[in-house]
């Protein structure tokens, strides 16, 4: 069974990088863009990756702009947004596609390991966030409408 060890992605504005770098940690992994209802989230996701991450946690932003066109940036614009307007620092990766038959590896993977409800396995809209256990294969989804902080006492389980 594949863990989250198992993938390499691209570094929002840097080269390939192994999520085994990630290994032994738990995972909140996100679809996210700039130009979204739920764009504010960011902020809570943040929050989340300080309060948590010297304990154990990496939240891992993954941008998409399979939805609405709400994150049609370079990687320098989404940069430089989630920089200066959310001053995010958790690590950010290269835009992706998570559905239909461009969808990235890892996201095929996540939505398989934690299907949504009634085994609907798409992901629904950007900020769709999966969490994922320190042992890389325990995985959970949460609705795009759930807020980080709404996370925080599962991730306080796992940690």
């Amino acid at each position: 069974m594949p863990s989250l060890s198992d993938f390499t992605e691209n570094r929002l504005l840097g080269g390939p990088e192994p999520l085994s770098t990630y290994a032994g940690k738990v995972a909140l992994v996100v679809n996210v863009a700039s130009a979204c209802g739920f764009t504010p989230q960011y902020a809570g996701l943040e929050k989340l990756w300080r309060d948590y991450g010297d304990r154990g946690l990496v939240v891992l932003g993954f941008p998409c702009n399979q939805f609405g066109e709400q994150e049609a940036g370079k990687a320098e614009e989404i940069a430089a947004f989630c920089s200066t307007t959310y001053n995010v620092t958790f690590p950010m990766f290269s835009k992706i596609e998570v559905n239909g038959t461009g969808a990235d590896p890892l996201f095929q993977w996540l939505k398989q390991a934690g299907p949504g409800p009634l085994g609907f396995n798409d992901v629904k809209w950007n900020f769709t966030k999966f969490l994922v256990a320190r042992d890389g294969t325990s995985v959970t989804r949460y609705a795009p409408t759930t807020e980080p902080k709404d996370i925080a006492p599962y991730i306080e389980k796992l940690l």
